[in-house]
């Protein structure tokens, strides 16, 4: 199992949904009608009005961090839980390009619920894709020992708390960083693509340095970006508000943790 990499399948197909939910969520995400009437640059707004929306963006912040820890609690034990054989069947073969299928069925379908406000619906997605998330990071076990995927995920969280809470206390505005983060990922996405067949440990570890910047990046752009949704938000919304930043905390969390596992994890 030595030369069994698992970033090479599971990292690309996880980039590749980071790529396309993020498309369809900066897309969505100012045309799905979320504006509150009379909340436009310029209008007076009351103080009674500017307390509710803070209480909302609050809640909106609030959930997102729950769905996402939620998400991750649901993907560890999946992957606690799940044969390693099941998880290198589902990255091989055809069955790679069946769950990448599913994987952007997922995309589609949680976008057509998040236009809808369909709460239910967009959490059920989450849940399954973190449960189909959990069931590959099973093959980590085989390939790197336990005690050093314990370590780096520590190290993730602790990298990535620090990061959000930039994103949240942060004045400046971070679209630029944003921008640039985003066209990294596409260049990792390639990149990685590309080294599925070359298959060169040194350029797997450029990409896997780089994209640990990304994500980091990353990070504390959608944390802010979940701040900012409070523009959109009433009561009928927040829900869905909240998955739908979830997802990219999710998705951001999930890919700074494999970077850096490829980078400082310890093989069996």
């Amino acid at each position: 199992m030595d030369n069994y990499n698992p970033n090479d399948n599971f990292t690309n197909y996880q980039n590749n949904y980071n790529n396309s939910y993020s498309n369809d969520y900066n897309t969505n995400y100012d045309s799905q009608g979320y504006t509150n009437p009379g909340y436009e640059s310029g209008n007076p707004v009351t103080s009674g009005f500017s307390q509710v929306k803070t209480i909302l963006a609050q809640e909106v912040v609030a959930k997102s961090f729950l769905f996402m820890v939620v998400a991750l609690l649901i993907t560890a034990w999946a992957s606690l839980t799940t044969s390693p054989q099941i998880a290198i069947q589902l990255l091989t073969g055809y069955n790679f390009y069946i769950l990448l299928g599913a994987e952007l069925l997922i995309v589609i379908v949680s976008n057509w619920a998040v236009k809808k406000n369909n709460a239910i619906l967009a959490g059920v997605l989450f849940a399954a894709y973190s449960y189909l998330t959990g069931v590959t990071f099973s093959v980590l076990f085989m390939v790197f020992t336990t005690a050093s995927i314990t370590t780096i995920f520590l190290l993730t969280a602790a990298l990535f708390g620090i990061m959000a809470v930039y994103g949240l206390a942060t004045k400046k505005d971070l679209t630029s960083i944003g921008s640039l983060c985003f066209m990294g990922l596409i260049g990792i996405i390639l990149a990685g693509v590309v080294n599925m067949f070359l298959r060169n440990s040194v350029f797997d570890t450029v990409i896997s340095a780089i994209g640990v910047l990304v994500f980091v990046g990353l990070t504390a752009y959608d944390t802010q970006k979940i701040k900012k949704m409070v523009a959109y938000s009433n009561d009928g919304n927040v829900l869905t508000l909240a998955l739908m930043g979830a997802f990219e905390l999710y998705l951001d969390f999930i890919n700074l943790f494999l970077k850096l596992l490829s980078l400082f994890g310890k093989r069996k």
